[in-house]
């Protein structure tokens, strides 16, 4: 097939976009074809093709078309950017599988040594399986399994092991009726900001499967997802509050 410039037909045909999908983004401001021939059809450019690329990778990733748009917008955006984060989503995905494998192996060679298996255990796997398939994305999955691996299993463990004391801390402040304003809870409520951005990545696909697995959920890693909505409200209100003073 010949290079771009190309019409409608022959940019769904070669990358698998259907038609219809082209004329949407299309009307909806997220990419328009660059050129017109002279008989009046629509030409999509190599800058089209390539920003087709951008929007197929971020949709992907999760992002709704209204996120895309608003996304490939910011001035900081380049397409290599775009790339990274698919990259760097996919390798995610694979680095996830690779966890799960591990732990079905290694209780594959348990159960073969007659070694008594924790029904825990088994519940922990099943619980790992279904809830991020139910709530994420296999990009998003990547993308979670990917900063993981940049944060670095130590830090996770300080972190996992930090959550406990700040939720605590939370719950001591909303049990004594300390105004959402108030410094001690703007702290808390900014480190609060800091670990979920840690775990999203500021990822609005993956902070919005995060909120619906806590609101849907009873239990997420054994943790009653009912105290945590409640102290989650307490910290909004916190939020709020600080972007009232600023």
């Amino acid at each position: 097939m010949r290079p771009p410039p190309w019409k409608v037909g022959e940019l769904a045909r070669r990358s698998g976009v259907s038609v219809r999908a082209l004329h949407h983004y299309d009307q909806i401001g997220l990419l328009s074809p660059s050129h017109r021939s002279e008989a009046g059809y629509r030409l999509y450019a190599e800058a089209d093709v390539a920003r087709l690329q951008q929007i197929r990778s971020l949709r992907m990733l999760g992002f709704s078309l209204e996120q895309t748009g608003e996304f490939l917008r910011r001035p900081d955006v380049t397409p290599d950017h775009v790339l990274q984060l698919h990259i760097a989503h996919l390798k995610e995905r694979i680095e996830l599988q690779r966890s799960l494998c591990d732990r079905l192996e290694r209780a594959a060679r348990r159960w073969r040594s007659d070694e008594k298996i924790p029904t825990e255990e088994f519940l922990q796997i099943i619980e790992e399986i279904n809830m991020f398939e139910k709530y994420y994305t296999p990009e998003q999955m990547a993308e979670l399994k990917q900063r993981g691996e940049s944060l670095g299993q130590k830090h996770i463990r300080e972190v996992e092991a930090e959550w406990p004391r700040l939720m605590a801390e939370v719950q001591a402040e909303m049990d004594r009726g300390t105004d959402p304003a108030d410094e001690r809870v703007q702290k808390l409520a900014r480190r609060w900001k800091e670990l979920v951005e840690e775990f999203t990545g500021g990822d609005p696909g993956i902070t919005k499967s995060l909120g619906r697995m806590y609101q849907q959920e009873t239990t997420v890693h054994g943790m009653d997802t009912g105290n945590m909505r409640s102290l989650m409200g307490y910290v909004q209100k916190a939020w709020a509050a600080g972007k009232g003073a600023a």
